[in-house]
């Protein structure tokens, strides 16, 4: 039986994520923004910004994973796909994709990035365990993919991470009653295989800023699927 887990929670981040705090990101954002978009590079300008505010570890990453020039969201935003997936190969980036959908399920810190993705605070660090959330997350991506009438999915899992081996199995398993092929690969790096590819899902800033094109599918499902998560909104008009 999986272990009963709330992927990504950090009691400080009731704290550290309040009302209030979220006002000063929300500050912070726009200087940062601005540095971004002059060609500072974005850790230096997270650290400079983040020492002002006086912003913890933790709110300074969800700064970074949130954050983007301008230059980087046009490149997203003309590269992303909403629709004419029929018949199609899609490619997923299958720990960024589970994981962030487990967190979404557990009820922990969520973003809403200026790209329109959503990303987590989980952090991989080489581990990875199956949770009493992962046959759930996975399931929602295959009713999403189903409904999508794509052709075949491929799955890119990263193999030095832990339990990578056990998360293909149950993947095979879960997603094998669909109308569409399931194929889970384990490489050494996903982000190298997928980041010159087409009808990508990742949230991943690196990947997104050198594949052909790209689907925002956690979002979507989210949206679709699970309507009252809750997230820390950075969206915002950067024209």
């Amino acid at each position: 039986m999986p272990e009963i887990i709330q992927r990504g929670f950090v009691s400080s981040d009731r704290l550290e994520f309040n009302e209030h705090n979220v006002a000063l990101l929300k500050k912070a954002q726009k200087h940062i923004c601005y540095l971004l978009d002059n060609g500072y590079g974005i850790d230096k300008t997270i650290e400079f910004v983040g020492n002002h505010f006086l912003f913890s570890a933790r709110q300074r990453m969800a700064l970074k994973r949130s954050l983007s020039s301008f230059q980087d969201i046009q490149r997203r935003k003309n590269h992303k796909l909403a629709a004419g997936y029929e018949k199609s190969t899609i490619h997923i980036d299958g720990l960024n994709t589970i994981i962030t959908l487990e967190v979404a399920l557990s009820n922990s810190t969520l973003l809403r990035c200026m790209d329109g993705t959503l990303r987590d605070l989980a952090g991989l660090r080489g581990t990875y365990k199956l949770i009493d959330k992962t046959d759930f997350a996975i399931e929602l991506i295959g009713e999403k993919l189903n409904n999508m009438k794509i052709t075949k999915t491929v799955i890119y899992l990263d193999s030095p991470v832990s339990n990578t081996g056990r998360l293909k199995s149950k993947i095979l398993d879960i997603l094998n009653k669909y109308d569409f092929e399931t194929k889970v690969l384990l490489v050494p790096n996903a982000d190298v295989v997928l980041n010159k590819l087409d009808h990508v899902v990742t949230s991943d800033g690196i990947i997104l800023n050198t594949c052909g094109s790209w689907i925002n599918l956690v979002y979507e499902i989210v949206d679709e699927k699970l309507p009252n998560t809750a997230f820390i909104d950075f969206t915002f008009d950067h024209i």
